[in-house]
Parts: structure tokens; C-alpha cells; sequence
């Protein structure tokens, strides 16, 4: 005679909760199911598996070894459906959603990693606004996001990814390339290119600004791109705050200036984003992973 999966887990749940009561009202059943399947499980290995010490129900020796098998063999158990849940619902594939300058700019080398540990695996990647990913995420149609800016959701939980900064850039012919350290009251002077309004970085740039008192800058164009903002800089006319992994190699190369401001710097988190049921998705577990490896 086999033990029943339920037997180990009224034992389980006895040892683990403090007794048949406590057990009986996390199982959902009655006492006196949980005080019976005690006694069946004792029937099939033909020894008491608990005894009464001072009034509280204790385990034999005996029981003890029975109790490390039944959370060994539960585990595994839990273990097993979340396995087959994958394998019956696809969930070896996921859904992800980054804002337009991750994707363009730090998605690919994710995608490739990726790939390379996980073969087995697939990502549904697209690229879009924060607020309309942040909807959805809400909404659980997306399983995975990275974002600019952390959502404000009871149902979607956010850890971060990394640290970034936007800087302020100008093409290698303009006059202020070479700068050493650009007083801050020179800002409202300079001819700016932006991102479009209510974009990320967009956001982030006009918080801090008005942090340090400067509400309007001379925005003599806004554009939807990083690239074409790049592309715009290198003219000479302009400067622009862009993030610092979207121009680090243009910087190094010579095709951009990072000016550095006296006393301001606009620092920022990077977030991965995920709805409450998704937590315990394979894929985007295994992709939270490789983002957080050092």
C-alpha cells in the first residue's frame, strides 16, 4: 500500500503549523479529516508517527523521517505541475515590452544573450510607450517589462535593473565641445533639440530641471528618436540630454561631446517590471536572472 499525497500533507501541515486545528483550517477540511488521514498514513508504513507531549501532538522518530520525505515529495510535486503548466499553456515563450530607447539601443544584446543560455526559449519582444506598457502590464497582458520609469500599480511589482544618466550633448563642431564644466545658469541659453513631451526621458529631464529652478529652455525642435536626435547634434547647432547607454559609444568615438554641468547631474534607475501573477513565470524568471548577474 502506497501513502496518499493528502496523508503527507496533514502531516506536513500539523508539524509545520503547530497542530491538527491550525492544519485542518489551511488544508480546508475538518479536524477530523486531518486527525483520520494521520492515521492511514500510519497504517501504511505500520507505525505511529505521532505521540502527545505535554499536551501538544509531536512527531515520533519515525515520524520525523516520514515528514522529510513528505516535504521532499510535495516540493517535487510543485515542482512537477508548474513543469506541466508550462508545457500545457507555452509558457516557454514571453512576452516582453521595453520603452523605445531600450529597445533600440541595450534590447539586442539582450535578445542575443539570451538566446545563447536559453535556446529553448522564446521572446515575444515589442517596443513602446512607458504609459501604454505600464497599462498593460496592469492589465497582465504583458509578462515582462523594462522601463525608465518605475509604474505606480498595486498589482505590478518593480525591482531595479541599473543606474543611468542623462547627459547633456553636443556635435564635435560646436562651440561648446571641450567645455570643461559648463556653469548651470548656461543652460536656459543653449538651443536644444529634445525627445517629444511626456516621453521618459523627456520627463525625467523637465523633474530635474525644475528641481533647480529652470522651467523653460529654448526647445528649438522635438524629436521622436534618439538616433535622429544624434544625427541632428552632429550639425553643430544644438545640445540635447540623451540617456548615457544610448551615446557612451558615440561619446568615446568622437562623435558627440558629453558636456559635464557644474553641480547638476541627472541621475536615474532603470526598472524591470512585472504583474503580481506573473512572478512565477519560467521565462521571465530566467530573463530577470540574466539582467541581474553581475
Amino acid at each position: 500500500m502506497l501513502p496518499d499525497t493528502n496523508g503527507w500533507a496533514a502531516l506536513r501541515a500539523v508539524v509545520e503549523l503547530g497542530g491538527v486545528s491550525e492544519a485542518a483550517k489551511a488544508l480546508h477540511v475538518g479536524q477530523p479529516a486531518i486527525t483520520k488521514r494521520l492515521r492511514t498514513l500510519e497504517k501504511v508504513y505500520g507505525i505511529p508517527l505521532t505521540e502527545r507531549r505535554g499536551g501538544r501532538l509531536q512527531l515520533t522518530a519515525a515520524g520525523e523521517k516520514v515528514y522529510l520525505l513528505a516535504v521532499q515529495a510535495l516540493d517535487r510535486q510543485r515542482a512537477l505541475a508548474a513543469e506541466l503548466r508550462v508545457l500545457a499553456s507555452g509558457l516557454e515563450s514571453m512576452r516582453l515590452q521595453v520603452n523605445f530607447a531600450i529597445g533600440e539601443h541595450l534590447l539586442p544584446d539582450l535578445l542575443i544573450r539570451f538566446d545563447e543560455l536559453y535556446p529553448n526559449f522564446r521572446v515575444e519582444s515589442r517596443m513602446g510607450y512607458g504609459r501604454k506598457i505600464q497599462t498593460e502590464l496592469a492589465a497582465g497582458i504583458t509578462d515582462l517589462a523594462l522601463l525608465e520609469q518605475a509604474p505606480d500599480h498595486p498589482d505590478v511589482l518593480v525591482q531595479k535593473w541599473m543606474d543611468d544618466e542623462l547627459w547633456l550633448l553636443c556635435g564635435p563642431s560646436h562651440p561648446l565641445t571641450g567645455t570643461d564644466l559648463l556653469p548651470v545658469d548656461e543652460l536656459r541659453g543653449l538651443k536644444y533639440v529634445l525627445r517629444e513631451k511626456h516621453s521618459s526621458i523627456r520627463d525625467g529631464m523637465d523633474e530635474a530641471l525644475q528641481r533647480i529652478g529652470i522651467g523653460q529652455l529654448q526647445v528649438a525642435m522635438e524629436v521622436g528618436s534618439n538616433e535622429a536626435i544624434t544625427e541632428i547634434l552632429t550639425r553643430g547647432k544644438y545640445v540635447s540630454f540623451l540617456p548615457r547607454f544610448a551615446v557612451e559609444e558615440a561619446v568615446r568615438n568622437g562623435e558627440l561631446f558629453h558636456i559635464k554641468v557644474n553641480g547638476f547631474r541627472i541621475i536615474r534607475t532603470l526598472w524591470i517590471a512585472r504583474h503580481r501573477s506573473k512572478l512565477d513565470h519560467p521565462v521571465a524568471e530566467a530573463f530577470v536572472g540574466m539582467l541581474l548577474k553581475k
